[in-house]
């Protein structure tokens, strides 16, 4: 039984990693962060969308982005972290 909750930890770990890359996440919000290109990008199309349609939310919202990217809090459309 402990070594089950264990290995569940374990493999929960490396389950919460995206197999997108937090550089390029980074790169696409700096560059295209007004378009929304990096939520199209982890799979977020309907916030892309939305972005899309508001610049950015008046480049507010994808300079928000851009930081929580850059501190490692930003998840894919799975809710799971980037890759660093």
């Amino acid at each position: 039984m402990c070594n089950k909750k264990l290995m569940g930890g374990i493999m929960s770990e490396i389950e919460q990693t995206s197999d997108k890359k937090q550089l390029t996440a980074a790169l696409l919000a700096f560059f295209f962060g007004a378009f929304g290109v990096h939520r199209f990008y982890v799979g977020k199309i309907g916030t892309g969308i939305l972005m899309l349609l508001t610049l950015g939310g008046f480049t507010v919202w994808s300079w928000i982005d851009f930081i929580v990217i850059i501190c490692g809090h930003f998840r894919d459309k799975e809710g799971r972290l980037l890759e660093k």
